[in-house]
């Protein structure tokens, strides 16, 4: 591989970090005002998005907030906090609330053909590594123009556990840790009987809030949700889940031999009966195998192990390490924006803030 492929964004400062506490109203309040730059670039981002893709979507920005609203009666029925954390990220950004509303939505107001097809995500327990330690890696791959609006969020809210995720602009957080040693990473997976429901980020920002493993597979499924993810959920006892799931359906799979991987399609035969055009995923399923083979290939697996599997190009540019190279689709055009590694045990995210083939990690702690 050449040095920087690319020209690869290189982040000469660690990801943001916004602390925030109190009720949810406050919470996304703080985060609005700490991140009003990033929030509003985002919905910016979201509206391009959409005038350039209009020949394949057929969606306006103005339209998308007409779907979206269809949705937030079924968010504010069953997690009303959540909206909260929303509503008040919208007062503290000035962004109108029907903004940030649309941003959460924005999967299912596309009908998915926003494909989110190369997030790569991956765990091991205490069998696999050297010290004992549980630990998860995941790519998070969006479009490029939103890598400048990533950060992380130190959350203390009253009524729930504190916990340590990674988000960014508008969206709720929804990949990371809690106090209870609950660790949560999604994958998009693509359904065919997606509908309007609680939308999948208010889903997984859900998540976050669980105690137990059973908690956390609970709110994962929760009824009348609108599609569904792939929830890779990892306990501090070393449990490990894949919870595949659709607006009507789910599987669960179980990390028996110490590690797990998920991608972007869907492993269960069962959901794979309702995978929508699943020869469209072939990137996922390079992906997926080469991620179980470096799995595989150690018994003491550790944060550098890790971070050298999230490094690795093979099927560039649609490799674990990806780079938006492929062309000016823009339905098409995803990359790495950050890359990170959970250290359940300790309750630290060592998080690289763009392509991890180019950038430093840094280390961030849930210090209660």
């Amino acid at each position: 591989m050449p040095q920087n492929p690319y020209n690869t964004p290189v982040h000469k400062q660690p990801t943001p970090l916004i602390r925030v506490s109190g009720s949810h109203l406050e919470m996304g309040r703080q985060i609005g005002e700490a991140c009003r730059e990033k929030v509003v670039h985002s919905v910016e981002n979201a509206r391009v998005l959409l005038d350039e893709a209009y020949e394949q979507l057929e969606l306006t920005w103005a339209g998308a907030q007409i779907q979206s609203r269809k949705y937030l009666p079924f968010a504010e029925e069953r997690y009303p906090q959540y909206v909260e954390e929303m509503r008040g990220m919208a007062e503290g950004s000035g962004v109108p609330f029907d903004e940030i509303v649309t941003l959460n939505t924005m999967e299912a107001v596309t009908t998915d053909a926003l494909h989110l097809t190369r997030c790569t995500s991956f765990a091991v327990n205490d069998e696999r590594t050297a010290d004992g330690h549980i630990l998860a890696a995941h790519n998070e791959d969006w479009l490029p123009e939103d890598e400048e609006d990533v950060y992380i969020v130190h959350a203390k809210p009253a009524d729930e556990p504190p916990f340590l995720a990674m988000s960014y602009g508008g969206l709720l957080p929804n990949i990371g840790i809690n106090a209870h040693g609950v660790l949560q990473l999604i994958d998009s997976v693509y359904p065919n009987d997606s509908r309007i429901g609680i939308p999948r980020l208010v889903v997984a920002r859900a998540v976050l809030a669980a105690k137990t493993p059973a908690d956390a597979l609970r709110m994962a499924l929760v009824p009348h949700r609108a599609a569904g993810y792939n929830h890779l959920l990892v306990h501090e006892s070393g449990e490990m889940y894949s919870l595949e799931v659709s607006a009507r359906r789910f599987d669960l799979l179980y990390g028996l031999d110490g590690y797990m991987a998920h991608t972007n399609h869907y492993i269960s035969v069962k959901m794979q009966e309702i995978e929508d055009e699943p020869e469209t995923l072939i990137s996922s399923r390079v992906r997926y195998l080469r991620a179980n083979r470096l799995l595989r290939q150690s018994q003491t697996h550790t944060l550098k192990t890790l971070q050298t599997i999230q490094k690795d190009h093979v099927n560039f540019s649609n490799s674990i390490c990806n780079h938006a190279v492929d062309g000016a689709d823009p339905l098409d055009r995803e990359k790495t924006i950050n890359a990170m590694v959970f250290d359940l045990t300790a309750r630290e995210i060592h998080i690289a803030w763009g392509n991890p083939c180019q950038n430093f990690y840094h280390t961030y702690h849930l210090d209660e």
